[in-house]
């Protein structure tokens, strides 16, 4: 890829980024998940023709952001690396991953991985995670490290070189029935006591 296509992936990156962190209100110290593939960034077929140039530039789209929000980027290996994934020893050790022992190469972890393994500050790798966030270049799949439940979120762009892009920002699950809400009422009504009308309260 010439240097001008690079530059213009990292600020593809950045922008869709930016779009999700305003979205999930992703604010310091939360989990962001990265999938990609840079075959499908190139126009090849996922797996194929991984590229540490494309991956450099996806990674530096990122830190763009990252310096000004301080989220944790965790980058997702392929599946010959089972999808385990690239953090810092930082995030590893705040929430309690578990740490698994490889070192992600382009042919087994993945360009992305591999790039992001070297150049993240204290780079560890990890098992699995629960992400507040995530964005996935190339179709590389990152649900199974999602929080739950999770919400699409539509992209500006919707593709990074040849790759589709997709994103999610995570919601809490929403618990109860019919007489549950979801929003605080700052002056809690009073309930009356009626024994003569079962359900008007909760034990």
């Amino acid at each position: 890829m010439s240097e001008l296509d690079l530059r213009l992936i990292a600020g593809q990156v950045e922008t869709v980024v930016r779009e999700l962190v305003d979205a999930a209100k992703l604010g310091a110290g939360r989990l962001l998940v990265i999938g990609t593939s840079t075959s499908e960034v190139l126009g090849r077929h996922i797996g194929t023709s991984g590229t540490l140039e494309a991956a450099r530039s996806i990674f530096d789209g990122v830190e763009v952001v990252r310096r000004e929000v301080g989220f944790y980027p965790v980058y997702q290996c392929c599946e010959h690396l089972n999808r385990a994934l690239v953090t810092t020893r930082e995030a590893m050790e705040r929430y309690g991953l578990e740490e698994v022992a490889a070192v992600p190469v382009p042919k087994a972890g993945g360009s992305m991985a591999a790039y992001a393994y070297r150049n993240l500050q204290a780079a560890t790798l990890v098992e699995t995670v629960q992400a507040h966030a995530g964005i996935d270049i190339g179709d590389t799949l990152i649900g199974m490290h999602l929080r739950r439940v999770a919400v699409p979120v539509r992209p500006s762009i919707r593709t990074i070189g040849a790759a589709h892009v997709t994103m999610a920002v995570t919601r809490p699950k929403l618990i109860g029935g019919a007489r549950a809400v979801y929003t605080l009422d700052p002056e809690l009504p009073a309930v009356a006591s009626n024994p003569e009308s079962p359900g008007s309260t909760c034990e």
